[in-house]
């Protein structure tokens, strides 16, 4: 029996660019009946795929996604804008039995959804939130060779579809990380050299590395911040010893040591509410004790 109290999960998945947030939503989303809703504030765009590091169709696993590519690259998408687009999300999602998961790095925009008075989210919603975390070292290693991988897969290319000499960096996707730094190689590339074109790329690759750091360490400072100032009660999983190895055995400990965790954290957050009344509306007792039972894990 339901009682008056209940309220609807959402599950939150924060991290710092690059620590796996949108594998770890997959993981939980292909073991409960769930559908993603993306908080990136640059993902939210259409196009530039390799800039922003989008999730592929492959990746998706035909596990429905909001919010993710389809606004116009060119619009100002404020938190405000986002927090009314996720709430349309969310209860279409709660509509059909399935539980929302929020997953992005953009801190502002959740913080936004969970605190603004105006949304009244905390008093309509349960609130579980991981927090994927990688060591600083290790991660700033991982995210160097990302932008390496990205160079690799046409990232210079993709920009400079996207260049004007007019541009305007303060809005829309070219607030990316990844597009101001290679104004000045754009603008001068007609006019140079080989040997200098090699150059001001290689420049600008290492400021888009440095960027992407710099991000990482901002990210880290807003969730510590939710954590330490508003008493968010975030479920840190350790995903460090995950970039420690490769290969097999790196899917072994993502396995081990971040999916499993995960999914005991989601298990026991959609079993109960604080009467002790199953806080799973909508979903058939058959399906939800198949995946509580025996969770199944993703390499």
């Amino acid at each position: 029996m339901i009682t008056q109290s209940f309220k609807n999960k959402v599950v939150f998945i924060m991290g710092a660019t690059g620590t796996g947030k949108s594998r770890l939503s997959i993981d939980l989303a292909t073991n409960f009946p769930a559908e993603i809703i993306n908080s990136d504030k640059i993902q939210i765009y259409r196009g530039l795929n390799i800039v922003t590091n989008k999730i592929t169709n492959l990746e998706c696993q035909e596990v429905p996604h909001h919010l993710l590519g389809e606004f116009d690259p060119d619009s100002d998408f404020t938190a405000r804008d986002f927090c009314h687009h996720a709430l349309i999300a969310i209860e279409k999602i709660v509509r059909f039995g399935h539980i929302p998961i929020i997953v992005g790095g953009s801190n502002s925009f959740i913080e936004a959804l969970v605190e603004d008075p105006d949304f009244k989210f905390r008093s309509q919603y349960d609130c579980c939130f991981i927090w994927l975390d990688v060591s600083l070292p290790i991660l700033h290693s991982f995210v160097s060779k990302r932008v390496d991988q990205m160079v690799d897969a046409g990232i210079v290319d993709e920009v400079r579809e996207l260049f004007t000499p007019e541009v305007d960096y303060t809005r829309g996707i070219r607030r990316a990380i990844g597009v101001r730094e290679m104004d000045r190689y754009f603008r001068v590339e007609p006019e140079i050299d080989n040997e200098t074109k090699e150059m001001l790329l290689g420049v600008a690759i290492e400021e888009i590395k440095a960027n992407t750091r710099k991000l990482v360490h901002t990210q880290l400072t807003k969730i510590h911040r939710l954590r330490d100032k508003l008493g968010w009660p975030l479920h840190r999983i350790d995903a460090t010893c995950v970039f420690e190895k490769g290969g097999q055995e790196a899917n072994h400990a993502w396995e081990e040591l971040v999916a499993k965790p995960s999914l005991e954290v989601v298990n026991e957050f959609l079993k109960e509410n604080k009467n002790g009344v199953v806080a799973v509306k909508n979903i058939s007792s058959a399906f939800v004790n198949q995946r509580l039972n025996g969770l199944k894990v993703l390499n």
